[in-house]
């Protein structure tokens, strides 16, 4: 009786073990901008609407984010309003977020911080700088100009 009280005991203690190391890995993870994204549009005759996977990954502490999939838009679409080295190339597989960093700041109502990137608006070829926040699974996105008053966001959903 005492080897399956015991038995019982350890079993149970893996388990709680385990459970508390798998959440408090998916917290990181949600604090995270790494991983997938579904834009949501903010203005426009789609407003409302999902337009695009945006893929997020990491490279030694910086962030980047290409788009992966269009929902609305032919999947050959290009970007004829870009300009530079990105004029005419296809939306698919374009790197649209760059050099965006953790900048340790956390909003109440919005999360996590990046800042330091740039963000590229498909629709107009402009570049405006970035910060983006996380809480959960909703990223909310800032292009502006200059400061961040003059600008405008989006909430994006994790993709999963």
């Amino acid at each position: 009786m005492k080897k399956l009280f015991v038995t019982v005991m350890i079993c149970t203690f893996v388990v709680l073990l385990f459970g508390a190391t798998a959440k408090a890995q998916e917290n990181v993870n949600q604090s995270s901008i790494s991983g997938t994204w579904k834009t949501i549009d903010d203005a426009g005759p789609n407003k409302g609407k999902a337009s695009s996977h945006i893929e997020i990954f990491e490279k030694n502490g910086v962030y980047s984010g290409k788009i992966t999939k269009l929902l609305i838009d032919p999947p050959d679409t290009i970007c004829d309003k870009c300009k530079g080295n990105l004029k005419n190339k296809p939306l698919v597989g374009m790197i649209i977020l760059q050099d965006m960093k953790k900048t340790g700041n956390v909003d109440k109502k919005l999360g996590q911080e990046y800042a330091g990137g740039t963000i590229l608006d498909p629709d107009s070829g402009d570049i405006y700088k970035c910060k983006m926040w996380i809480k959960g699974d909703v990223l909310t996105a800032r292009g502006f100009i200059g400061i961040s008053l003059f600008g405008r966001s989006q909430e994006w959903q994790r993709v999963k």
